[in-house]
Parts: C-alpha cells; sequence; structure tokens
C-alpha cells in the first residue's frame, strides 16, 4: 500500500483514538487473561489513568488484552487496530521483541476448524505502522488493509510451522507463506473452552484464558513461548486498545458475538 495512504490512514485513527469517549468505550470491550504461566496484570496509573501493565517476567509467560466483539466478521472488515504503549520500548534492542511488544493475535474459522492468525512485530516494515509518543512509547495503528503486504504467520495444529494448514489449503496456498492480502475473506471466531481441551493440538501459547479455556477472537499478545518478550521489572504498559469493523459488518457479527463479549467482562 502507498505509504502516504497508511500515513493518512494512521493519522485518521489516531484522531479517533482522541476524540471524546472512544478510547473508554474501545477499552471497556477488552478483557486481560492469562494464558501460560504466571505473567503479573496490574493497573498502572504513572502515565494514564486505567492503563494495564503487563510484566513478563521469564521466558514462556504469555497474556493477553482481546475482544469477542468481532466474531462473525471477516478481516476484511477490520477498519481500525489500535493500541498505545507507554513504557520506554528504546530501553531493548531495536527490533527485539520487547520493544515492539505487543503483537496481535485473531482467530479465524471455516465453521469447523481454528487457526490462529499472527503479524510479525520484529519485521522491520511494520515500524510504518508506529507513531512514536512520549518518554520512548508509541502507538501503533492501521487498518487490516494497511497491513496487506505483511507476513501472515498460520498457527494451527499439529505443526504450527507447517504451509498445509486448512487454511493453506482453503487458500489453495499449500507450501507458501501468506499475505494478510491472502487471509482478508476468513473469517473471525474463536473455539469454545470444549474445542481447546478436546486434544486438538491448539497449543499452551494459543490466546485462551488459562484454565477455563475461554477464548476470544481478536487479541493484543504480551510474552512468548521462547525469552525473547521479557519485559524487565516495569512490564508493557498500555491503554486503548482498539479493533474496529468497518460499520457494514456488524451485520454479519449477530447477536452471539455481542453476547459473549458482556459475558466475558462481567467475569
Amino acid at each position: 500500500m502507498n505509504r502516504s495512504l497508511v500515513t493518512l490512514s494512521r493519522t485518521l485513527i489516531l484522531s479517533t483514538l482522541a476524540a471524546a469517549g472512544m478510547a473508554t468505550s474501545a477499552s471497556a470491550a477488552f478483557n486481560t487473561f492469562v494464558i501460560r504461566g504466571a505473567p503479573v496484570i496490574q493497573t498502572n496509573n504513572v502515565y494514564t489513568p486505567g492503563a494495564q501493565e503487563f510484566i513478563i517476567s521469564a521466558g514462556g509467560q504469555k497474556a493477553g488484552w482481546g475482544t469477542d466483539a468481532m466474531s462473525g466478521a471477516t478481516l476484511s472488515a477490520v477498519t481500525q487496530m489500535a493500541i498505545t504503549r507507554h513504557d520506554d520500548s528504546t530501553r531493548f534492542t531495536t527490533g527485539s521483541g520487547p520493544a515492539v511488544a505487543p503483537y496481535f493475535n485473531i482467530w479465524v474459522t471455516d465453521g469447523t476448524n481454528y487457526a490462529v492468525v499472527a503479524n510479525e512485530p520484529s519485521n522491520g516494515s511494520f515500524a510504518a505502522f508506529r507513531t512514536a509518543g512520549p518518554n520512548g512509547g508509541f502507538t501503533y495503528a492501521f487498518s487490516m488493509n494497511d497491513i496487506a503486504n505483511e507476513p501472515a504467520r498460520i498457527f494451527e495444529a499439529p505443526n504450527a510451522s507447517a504451509l498445509n494448514s486448512w487454511v493453506h489449503i482453503a487458500l489453495n496456498k499449500v507450501g507458501q507463506n501468506l499475505l494478510f492480502s491472502d487471509v482478508m475473506g476468513l473469517t473471525m471466531g474463536a473455539p469454545s473452552p470444549s474445542y481447546i481441551a478436546g486434544g486438538n493440538g491448539i497449543g499452551t501459547g494459543a490466546p485462551r484464558e488459562l484454565g477455563s479455556n475461554a477464548a476470544v477472537s481478536f487479541n493484543w499478545i504480551f510474552g512468548d513461548t521462547l525469552s525473547n518478550y521479557v519485559s524487565g521489572n516495569e512490564g508493557y504498559v498500555v491503554s486503548n486498545p482498539l479493533a474496529v469493523p468497518a460499520p457494514g459488518a456488524f451485520a454479519l457479527i449477530g447477536l452471539g458475538g455481542l453476547v459473549a463479549g458482556r459475558r466475558r467482562r462481567s467475569n
């Protein structure tokens, strides 16, 4: 996509974040959860009221901040994704996991099978979607269309690195690496706890709540399988998570996804 258009899109999204009430409503739709290990999730009001701090103190720890408000819509319907990070990302090596975190995971389904579509935040070109903030912080702000030419990783059992998942088969791209332009037509939707617990090989690092296995479709992710996203004593301090579908996409979502989102927030 033309970089000037990307910049315009990012500016419009940042303006949306700054609009009165938008940040509050966006954050309210998201729920924090532990995926694996014992990361600490706590409120941090030092930088801005209500920010969440995710402390990843050891390799393998993983947590998420997710919403189910877009289940049933296609990836192409995601017109805005954003999150603001307040802690000093420059204390880490440029391009490393802790310097570019968080990344996102999106559950997709064909109605029977499930997989996770993930971005590669350590990919140098992804920095084009980041706007610097004060004290070494930054804001990610982009649409799915903005990242159409970025690599999309597919995680599905039994081999997360295989290029022959049901997604690859459905797209007629077995053995090929995918871009987000390839997966735009996939439908967002998270598996049930029984599916995850039923030996389907989704994996302990997949975005689902530790213990209950409850999952939502769109997730900002903190931590990783390896030690390459350890945050240090101060964790990732973030606010204003945002994932917005195009207005017409609401017809695709249906009441099921919205009810699920309300139920998760009441926990």
